[in-house]
């Protein structure tokens, strides 16, 4: 096998890519990738260059890792400022960094793609030497692998890289006839509150109409995208996602983008745009015209819980942070990061911390499990 570092998905055929091992995943699509490229939302002048890690061998690419050079550590929801700060004191650089993931999405998926004839063991080691190779020559101070499924995680374990595990809160569907069925589930306090939530928003008039990203017009785009873009500037920020992007992916992704357009009195007043892949459905994005009560919790959360039980996806991840989503049904889940660090005196610290937070993190999902709504599942653990 030849490695390669390649600076732009258009570089990379797009039906090898996709048929490398992961690439179920919407986010993981070559048409994903390319739409961030295309649209401006990658790229040196905005801290997210890519550089694919690829591995050829005599019948084209065999194997593949989304990686980027990073000059900051915005958009990776694995935060690290606190390692970077440590560097500048001592007056070492930890940027440019290494960061494996897919930008400005923190869900859970394969890092190491692989095409499927391989024999996996040995191409995801081959993989990850070249990551750590290509580090060393650029002169990058780490790898960050981030949002990883469990046989990535194993590997890179087993290469020696530092893991580092989070809690996020996801739905699990269990085979739910009907949304009425799944909370039969709940505590009779706990049903009685989210019919109370989904009863408000009926009585203010709103509807739900849904949509695939292929019957999403230019005016629809505009509408949900505006809604989008109005909720981070009321964080102080453009969102890190484009109109250009939008557009792009609801004509190559179709399917698997997914909005819930609330409507009222014939008008659009919300919308919660989500990606779905045949066995997950992914939460990403909201934004409303005006407060109404308890609007964000039925498109952001009912709604997509609704579309699992319809469609018989197995899992919902509703993004990260949020205990308000454990009283909605939505359960602690660990997820994982992997860092390998060049220089061994901050290996060593950054192994220590890891140690401690990783303990924090483990009684936070113990404590929060035990208040999950459903009658028989209480302090399970995660």
């Amino acid at each position: 096998m030849k490695t390669a570092v390649v600076s732009s998905i258009d570089e990379l055929d797009r039906e090898r890519w996709n048929g490398l091992s992961g690439t179920d995943s919407p986010f993981l699509r070559h048409e994903f990738l390319a739409a961030l490229e295309h649209s401006g939302c990658l790229g040196a002048e905005v801290g997210w260059l890519p550089a694919y890690v690829v591995l050829n061998d005599a019948q084209g690419l065999a194997a593949a890792a989304p990686a980027f050079v990073k000059s900051h550590s915005y958009g990776e929801f694995v935060f690290d400022f606190s390692w970077a700060n440590a560097y500048t004191r001592l007056a070492r650089r930890y940027y440019p960094k290494l960061t494996v993931a897919v930008p400005f999405t923190p869900a859970t998926g394969a890092r190491l793609l692989l095409r499927p004839d391989l024999e996996a063991g040995a191409a995801r080691r081959r993989l990850i030497d070249a990551l750590e190779a290509y580090a060393r020559e650029a002169a990058l101070s780490s790898v960050h692998a981030l949002f990883l499924e469990e046989t990535d995680r194993t590997a890179l374990e087993a290469a020696g890289w530092l893991t580092r595990r989070d809690c996020q809160f996801h739905w699990t569907n269990r085979g739910y006839a009907s949304f009425d069925a799944y909370l039969e589930t709940f505590t009779a306090e706990k049903r009685k509150k989210a019919r109370r939530e989904r009863r408000r928003v009926a009585e203010a008039g709103i509807e739900f109409r849904t949509y695939r990203g292929c019957e999403l017009d230019r005016a629809l785009i505009d509408c949900v995208y505006g809604f989008h873009r109005d909720t981070f500037l009321r964080h102080g920020h453009e969102p890190y996602l484009t109109r250009a992007f939008f557009g792009e992916i609801a004509r190559t992704l179709g399917d698997a983008l997914v909005v819930k357009l609330a409507v009222r009195a014939g008008q659009p007043v919300a919308a919660a745009i989500f990606f779905a892949s045949p066995t997950v459905l992914y939460g990403r994005y909201w934004g409303a015209a005006a407060d109404y009560h308890s609007l964000h919790f039925e498109a952001c959360y009912h709604q997509g819980i609704e579309l699992c039980i319809e469609r018989g996806i197995r899992r919902f991840e509703p993004g990260t942070q949020g205990e308000h989503k454990v009283s909605r049904g939505f359960e602690p889940t660990l997820t994982y990061s992997a860092h390998s660090i060049t220089d061994a005196r901050f290996r060593a610290a950054i192994r220590s911390f890891l140690d401690r937070e990783g303990e924090a993190v483990d009684a936070y999902a113990a404590e929060v499990q035990a208040h999950v709504p459903y009658r028989e599942r209480r302090g399970d653990g995660p």
